[in-house]
């Protein structure tokens, strides 16, 4: 019972996981026409089975800031701030994909038996290739390192966040030259972590520059 009192504001996460859960399978079950998402410059990306390994690290990675958030970390703004941000985010993407229902043609025919194509076999098998605007992979890696580079428990433990950048970075290029998304999945990605920014974390950042009232 004081496990339960002590993190009942973690409730929140498996609650809407599994709201999320069902609507994502909706949006890829239902039989509609997508819109197919192409820009010139994704013909130029080689693909690249070696990114398979950050692109799969992206599941451990998630789950590690989430939970060091909730569970660890005992400012409770900034757990609120993360799960907030991903679940801004990821609600939008569920709109849009119910709107406009989205894909890509991008996936090469592979070849080869190596462990890095037998992944991507598999990645290929069990993810569809639509509804792919914006990419989640993306959004909920940057939301994760902004919670990282901003948390004040890190600032004299540079490892962290270096390694976090480092690691984000590889997801999200990861998305590309594995052909699971073009690169306007990507910016959309982007573009929708600087609206959640604005308003989960900049507020705060305003009100701190603002100067403190002169009493009469």
């Amino acid at each position: 019972m004081n496990f339960l009192k002590k993190y009942r504001h973690t409730l929140a996460i498996p609650a809407y996981g599994i709201l999320y859960l069902l609507a994502f399978q909706y949006v890829e079950q239902r039989s509609v026409r997508h819109h197919i998402i192409h820009m010139k410059i994704d013909d130029y990306i080689p693909f690249c089975e070696y990114f398979i390994v950050p692109y799969f690290l992206w599941f451990i990675f998630i789950a590690a800031t989430v939970f060091y958030f909730a569970f660890i970390n005992k400012n409770k703004k900034e757990y609120w701030q993360l799960v907030l941000s991903l679940g801004i985010g990821m609600t939008l993407f569920i709109i849009i994909s119910l709107i406009f229902p989205n894909g890509q043609e991008l996936r090469p025919s592979l070849s080869g038996d190596s462990i890095f194509i037998e992944m991507v076999r598999y990645l290929y098998k069990i993810d569809t290739p639509t509804n792919i605007f914006p990419s989640i992979h993306v959004f909920n890696t940057v939301a994760c390192c902004i919670a990282i580079f901003r948390h004040k428990g890190f600032r004299f433990k540079r490892l962290v966040p270096i390694a976090a950048g480092i690691l984000g970075t590889l997801i999200v290029l990861s998305t590309i030259f594995l052909k699971q998304h073009t690169l306007l999945d990507v910016v959309g990605a982007i573009v929708l972590n600087v609206f959640c920014y604005q308003l989960l974390y900049k507020p705060k950042a305003v009100q701190e520059k603002q100067p403190a009232r002169v009493r009469a």
